[in-house]
């Protein structure tokens, strides 16, 4: 079975892919290193770091059990680059030829990028419950057409699409990134019983992410954080993406200014358009 083939089974089933080995030993160890030169505080502090267009130091952190979602935000914040700005190796993350043909049989040929971070996690930390942003368990009671996981005509369309980045070991025995498989088509709330303590519901999986891998979800999959039990600490890095018409926030993700980005990363900065209309296919080729 060719391999996109058997990716999109697993997507459209699942509502969550994990690839291994995504990223070489030596271009995790990189990231890592220019993440370590940054000096930022540690886990207990903050878990987020790098965050565009909102800063990490305008986020509240939520009570533990509550989605990171729901964390309060300082609208005052002033918009950046997040960790873009760190490096090369961060942007060259943004369209990962690993990334975009499942990017694309997601989101369609025009997409964008609407916002990122970096979570880190250190042993015993419980952090972020159980949260969907569309469908059934979305906090929205009435959700307009278009903002979740819909399939028709032999293809998924709208919603946004989280690549999450492995730097460390995780998943498994080791905690961090949990969800509930399938539960992006389910017509019904998550139950309390569960939420109350997912850590230990049948229900709730971990999915495996030695350091190098990435993991894509759908935003309307019911996910969230089992608590951290490794001695290393977790570390992540998000990309949260989007067909190219539709927007999370009103502020945007900038261009790095130390830099220099290919000319298909700067049209994921755009700002949102119709696809293939207001906003060219990230698949073409694209002058430079």
């Amino acid at each position: 079975m060719d391999d996109l083939e058997l990716q999109q089974y697993l997507f459209d089933l699942q509502g969550y892919l994990v690839i291994e080995n995504a990223l070489s030993a030596e271009e995790v160890a990189t990231l890592n290193r220019l993440i370590d030169e940054q000096n930022l505080p540690p886990p207990s502090e903050s878990t987020r770091f790098g965050s565009a267009p909102t800063l990490a130091s305008s986020l509240v952190k939520p009570e533990k059990g509550v989605p990171d979602s729901e964390a309060r935000v300082d609208q005052s914040a002033p918009v950046g680059s997040g960790f873009l700005d760190w490096g090369k190796p961060f942007c060259d993350l943004l369209d990962h030829p690993v990334i975009m043909p499942v990017l694309r049989m997601r989101l369609g040929d025009a997409f964008r990028l609407d916002r990122l971070y970096g979570m880190n996690m250190s042993k015993g930390m419980a952090y972020g419950g159980l949260h969907a942003d569309y469908g059934a368990t979305a906090p929205q009671s009435e959700l307009q057409p278009g903002q979740y996981y819909a399939f028709r005509a032999n293809q998924i369309y709208e919603g946004f699409v989280v690549v999450a980045w492995a730097l460390s070991d995780g998943g498994g025995e080791h905690g961090g990134f949990c969800c509930i498989p399938g539960s992006h088509k389910s017509n019904y709330k998550v139950p309390q019983q569960i939420r109350d303590d997912h850590d230990l519901s049948p229900a709730v999986v971990i999915p495996k992410m030695p350091a190098g891998s990435v993991a894509l979800f759908t935003e309307s999959l019911t996910h969230g954080t089992a608590t951290w039990h490794a001695e290393h600490e977790r570390r992540a890095l998000l990309y949260k993406y989007c067909v190219s018409h539709l927007a999370w926030t009103s502020k945007r993700v900038e261009a790095p200014t130390n830099v220099e980005m290919t000319a298909r990363q700067e049209i994921l900065l755009r700002e949102p358009g119709d696809p293939l209309r207001h906003f060219q296919s990230l698949f073409e080729e694209i002058p430079a």
